[in-house]
């Protein structure tokens, strides 16, 4: 229990900072007030820090499918959460600031505080909250665990897309985004249980043997199958993939624009945290070729990811609103990382060494290249805004708002040309060199299909990426077309430093690529379970050694060698009712 303890740190740093905020945004001073966004920026600080066993501390391990993936991946949401949080600024209690108007634009006098009427405190705190979920998910060893985790990450996305706006659009697109959220927690939920009917635990190492156990006397039972299915197709919503996906351009259209960034990040990665662990409890020992996933789940999969991709990308050509387009490329992006899962960590149910080979390496790191590149493109949506006659604000939201824009806010224009170009992954920026990797992992694991519907739906992205590319680039803004408004840029700086430093971390990091980043994906990848040789015909396998951690004198695990008669010390190895060919031993 202590060592569990241990290992949970960076999400006592979180939950910490959460009730100060709880605390410091109730406060009648707006200076005391200011104090929650630097708060929090410390406390993602601090368990980034933590996460990686700063201070001494442990190193954040767990036993499970992939224990590294506890580490790197809550280092990933701090790094990221503190990007995301310079967005926050501006989104609730504008009213109450005092701030600057926009350039030609008299200050605003702020109305009198009320506490009753803030949502200061409770916004950053569920800001907390989410990215605590998240972080949970990441060290997960348990489906009890990763549900609880799931939903912490889930519930306070819902409230912070109802109180990002004072728009009906809002409210709209929160209580939409909620009953589709209990739909898809309802469906995972039932294949959590389902999964424990059919193997008799929820934690993921025991559910693993119980699996190498049911295969070894002949098949993966249906109920736990099923679950598993179910599983995966719940958590569709999560990660806003087909058939889960519908909802995803109304609420990011309806939330405000840094609300928007937070849902592109934190619930797609938590479903795939979870996606990723519940593969991985499987294996990719399966198949004709001993190196898929069981056949339920490689086909769902397979045709998740070709309906994903594909929708996503058709749509977002038709559309002209800036936040419908990322949604729609959000779930397109949703669609090219199932690639990765679906390849597995290559070498047949162990895990090849190398990014190019290591398909859950490639999708761990193509979640951080997508979060730093999508955060650039919604910080220029969240810094302009279209002032109206009547002295009040909207964000803008159509492609044509961009134009002109490097050459009147060059900062803001070359962050949108620079974030568009790296999602539609034009080498040599981060985009190309995260999506690389989900190809060669691909070709490397025989999906030669996928991986040309994968080329073409990139090719695809290409039309409306580059829309977003020319359109500051390009372009130039006639004022007599500022039909509505006319344009500005926000008081709220941060959200301008927030897409800047996106922009340099897409140039920085494609740079940077033989470095810590790369050596910390292939070690995500690498499985916490023996290799597993469940499904593999007896003649694909080697028959130099038999992995026996079961096979013991005194305790101690030793690899034993056949004898010419393919017995071990006397004991012939023997299927239980199959074929000769079809014999099964595994490493547990």
């Amino acid at each position: 229990m202590i060592e569990k303890l241990q290992t949970l740190w960076p999400e006592i740093t979180l939950f910490i900072a959460a009730c100060a905020v709880m605390i410091v945004g109730l406060s009648g001073t707006r200076s005391i007030r200011a104090l929650c966004t630097p708060i929090c920026g410390l406390a993602l600080l601090i368990a980034t820090f933590l996460s990686l066993g700063g201070l001494g501390g442990v190193d954040i391990t767990v036993t499970g499918p992939l224990p590294v993936l506890a580490s790197y991946g809550k280092a990933m949401v701090g790094v990221i959460g503190v990007i995301l949080l310079l967005l926050i600024p501006g989104v609730v209690d504008r009213e109450f600031d005092a701030a600057p108007g926009g350039p030609g634009e008299a200050p605003q006098p702020p109305r009198a505080f009320e506490a009753i009427r803030s949502n200061t405190a409770e916004f950053h705190a569920f800001f907390l909250f989410s990215l605590m979920g998240l972080m949970l998910c990441a060290g997960a060893d348990d489906l009890i665990w990763l549900f609880l985790a799931l939903e912490l990450t889930s519930l306070p996305t819902y409230v912070m897309v109802t109180i990002s706006t004072a728009r009906n659009r809002s409210l709209e697109a929160g209580v939409k985004y909620f009953f589709l959220g209990a739909l898809g927690a309802a469906i995972f939920l039932y294949g959590f249980a389902l999964i424990y009917g059919g193997t008799g635990s929820t934690n993921l190492e025991a559910v693993h043997a119980s699996i190498v156990a049911q295969a070894d006397a002949g098949g993966i039972n249906s109920i736990t199958m099923a679950g598993f299915v179910m599983a995966i197709i719940g958590l569709c919503f999560k990660i806003a993939a087909v058939p889960m996906h519908f909802y995803t351009p109304d609420v990011y259209q309806g939330a405000a624009a840094p609300v928007a960034a937070f849902l592109a990040f934190v619930p797609k990665s938590a479903g795939f945290f979870a996606i990723m662990l519940l593969t991985a409890t499987l294996g990719w020992s399966f198949g004709a070729s001993g190196t898929e996933l069981p056949g339920p789940v490689h086909s769902a999969l397979y045709i998740i990811a070709v309906l994903t991709m594909t929708v996503g990308n058709v749509l977002a050509i038709l559309q002209n609103s800036i936040k419908r387009i990322l949604a729609y490329s959000s779930i397109a992006h949703s669609g090219y990382m199932l690639v990765g899962i679906i390849a597995g960590p290559g070498g047949g149910g162990g895990a090849d060494s190398t990014l190019s080979r290591n398909g859950l390496s490639a999708v761990w790191f193509y979640l951080v290249c997508y979060g730093v590149m999508n955060v650039g493109a919604f910080a220029v949506v969240a810094s302009l805004e279209r002032r109206r006659a009547d002295g009040t604000h909207d964000e803008i939201d159509s492609v044509a708002d961009l134009r002109g824009l490097c050459a009147s806010r060059p900062l803001l224009g070359w962050t949108m040309v620079i974030s568009a170009a790296g999602l539609l992954g034009l080498p040599p920026l981060l985009g190309f060199f995260g999506k690389l990797p989900l190809f060669t992992s691909g070709v490397g694991a025989g999906h030669y299909l996928l991986v040309i519907i994968l080329g073409i739906n990139s090719a695809i992205a290409a039309y409306y990426y580059l829309r977003l590319a020319a359109a500051p680039l390009l372009e130039s803004r006639d004022p007599a077309e500022s039909v509505g408004g006319e344009i500005v840029e926000s008081p709220y700086r941060l959200r301008t430093a927030a897409g800047l430093i996106s922009a340099v971390g897409v140039v920085a990091l494609a740079l940077g690529l033989g470095g810590p980043l790369g050596s910390a994906a292939t070690s995500v990848g690498q499985s916490g379970f023996a290799p597993s040789y469940v499904g593999r015909r007896a003649a694909d396998r080697s028959p130099a050694v038999i992995p026996a951690a079961a096979h013991t004198v005194d305790d101690e695990p030793r690899d034993v060698e056949p004898a010419a008669d393919g017995s071990v010390d006397g004991a012939t190895i023997e299927s239980d009712g199959g074929p000769p060919d079809a014999r099964f031993d595994h490493a547990r």
